[in-house]
């Protein structure tokens, strides 16, 4: 018997050695061509657009630079992406090169390389620059003077935000759809597509901080709709601009339902690069986590996908319907290529990371109002582990955190959609009557 499990850990060791062998030197290649892929778009950029593009590909005293003078709100994971290539100064040649060409001209309005057409550039023609946001009133007239629906029970309002390269369609075909006519009657809902993704301005001149989509969803929702009270519903990033809403306006929120969101506790000093770390760490396996550490540690590995397949969506589209033999598409599939290479870098960084040192401030909040707190994970989440949902309830000890079997960080909703449905109006109803719990 010791024979063989001696061998069993001699493979695996060996199999951990190889796999190792095999990631440092994919990375490495990647190192060099995202280096490579930046001298390239800076003299094409230059070239089509008659100024180079800031980019994030060195340190120190170029940072407040590419910051546009507001280093103070930028992830410092933008500029601690280590490159071997970069490190060893390889291109170091493009430093003075890089701070020239960012010194004058302006910025445009939509990117060479990102997509024209009529869908992705709507927002452009809307000259109040304001969220798309969908609205669903009640069913049942409502009394204007009160604000209550025929029953005479008040109206509650639902802000629903959706996660990382996604949309309000993540709400509006999953949730929306499945409500019972009690809730129907009850609640007026908004689906928000956040800044940057759907059918929301996606801007240049913007870093897509947190700061700036909780303006945007003050300016398009808050203020717009005059809310004065209202339920948050969010999911995976969505969570993280929720809790900010939810400190910022403790007194508003009565219930705030997460789903899967992203928290790891760490030193404020620390935390945006902890969960940098956590959640795109440079593996080559599982496929995802190596799609994710491609894209997060890359930023102009990441503009070549966008390029390929946010640019030319409507051809990809098409390729799907014709292989599927569908005539629509999953609206998951479309959300994918619906922003911008600019909008998806920065809020990546700027929120799910820049955002994790505020984390805490924002949970120390929820436990100075009396918003009942919800969290919602499934088992088997790969994206964010769910020791995050356990995490905000060691932070927040009134938190109720329901952990679903078997599912991941989409089925976590996908295909038990009636069942999250019928959870989500337990919570907004014990809210309401000032119970706790699903029961």
């Amino acid at each position: 018997m010791v024979g063989p499990i001696f061998l069993g850990k001699w493979l695996r060791k060996t199999a951990q050695v190889l796999v190792s062998g095999i990631s440092r030197f994919v990375f490495m290649f990647l190192d060099f061509l995202d280096a490579v892929l930046c001298v390239f778009y800076r003299f094409v950029d230059e070239f089509l657009e008659g100024n180079a593009t800031p980019c994030y590909c060195h340190h120190g005293e170029e940072k407040g630079v590419a910051a546009f003078g507001r280093e103070n709100e930028v992830s410092e994971t933008l500029y601690g992406r280590k490159n071997v290539f970069r490190e060893m100064g390889f291109f170091g040649f493009l430093r003075k090169l890089d701070v020239m060409k960012r010194s004058g001209g302006g910025i445009i309005r939509n990117r060479w390389s990102d997509c024209s057409c009529e869908s992705c550039l709507s927002w452009m023609s809307n000259g109040d620059q304001r969220l798309h946001v969908v609205v669903r009133e009640p069913s049942t007239a409502i009394h204007e003077d009160n604000g209550h629906d025929c029953r005479g029970k008040p109206v509650e309002n639902v802000l629903f935000i959706h996660g990382f390269l996604s949309s309000s369609l993540f709400w509006t075909e999953m949730v929306f759809p499945n409500l019972s006519e009690p809730a129907k009657r009850r609640y007026r809902l908004f689906a928000v597509d956040l800044l940057g993704f759907g059918r929301s301005p996606k801007p240049r001149a913007c870093l897509y901080t947190l700061r700036e989509h909780l303006e945007m969803i003050e300016k398009s929702v808050l203020y717009q709709f005059q809310l004065d009270s209202f339920h948050l519903v969010a999911h995976s990033m969505g969570c993280v601009i929720a809790l900010a809403l939810a400190a910022k306006y403790a007194k508003s929120v009565k219930s705030i339902t997460l789903v899967a969101p992203p928290y790891f506790p760490s030193s404020a000093n620390g935390a945006s690069l902890t969960t940098f770390r956590r959640l795109a760490d440079k593996k080559i396996w599982p496929p995802l986590s190596f799609g994710t550490a491609v894209m997060s540690w890359y930023e102009h590995l990441g503009r070549c996908v966008c390029f390929l397949f946010c640019r030319n969506h409507q051809a990809w589209e098409w390729i799907l319907k014709l292989l599927s033999r569908r005539r629509d598409l999953h609206f998951m599939v479309i959300d994918l290529s619906r922003h911008t290479h600019h909008s998806a870098w920065h809020t990546m960084h700027n929120v799910i990371c820049g955002g994790a040192k505020l984390m805490d401030k924002f949970l120390e909040a929820l436990e100075d109002c009396r918003a009942d707190v919800h969290v919602i994970q499934g088992s088997k989440d790969n994206v964010v582990p769910s020791e995050c949902s356990l995490n905000i309830q060691r932070k927040v000890p009134s938190a109720e955190v329901r952990i679903i079997p078997n599912a991941d960080h989409s089925t976590v909703i996908l295909h038990r959609e009636k069942d999250f449905t019928r959870d989500l109006e337990l919570i907004l109803a014990s809210a309401a009557d000032g119970r706790r719990g699903y029961s």
